[in-house]
């Protein structure tokens, strides 16, 4: 059987073209995502000014390298911040729970009524 010639589709991406709902859509959720991140990372383009798919995408780009780059950013400081934190010393630790442990069963003591509690109330 001979093939079928089947002439290949034009790019389906066109930055002049308007802004479809789904992009428009797609920006507002990135917005509210870069309204989350510190004001260093915000890419200082105006989300209501975006027009076209070529607009759209400019910010969809900026708005996802600044997400990534907070995000490292974020990582290399808990890094520094966790090499920086010493072990705690078990024996402390240990000592804190068996003193709590000591406290509770101090507390409770059989027989006794709790003060303020209606014994005996009829229903």
């Amino acid at each position: 059987m001979d093939p079928i010639p089947v002439p290949k589709p034009k790019s389906v991406r066109n930055p002049d073209r308007l802004a479809s709902s789904l992009l428009l859509a797609q920006v507002h959720h990135l917005r509210e995502a870069e309204k989350n991140l510190p004001t260093r990372y915000h890419s200082g383009i105006f989300h209501k000014s975006l027009a076209t798919e070529g607009d759209v995408a400019r910010y969809v780009r900026s708005v996802t390298e600044a997400i990534h780059k907070a995000h490292n950013d974020a990582a290399k400081d808990r890094a520094k911040a966790a090499a920086k934190q010493k072990a705690p010393r078990r024996g402390r630790v240990l000592d804190i729970a068996a003193q709590a442990e000591r406290t509770t069963q101090q507390k409770r003591q059989p027989g006794k009524k709790k003060a303020g509690t209606k014994a005996g109330r009829k229903r």
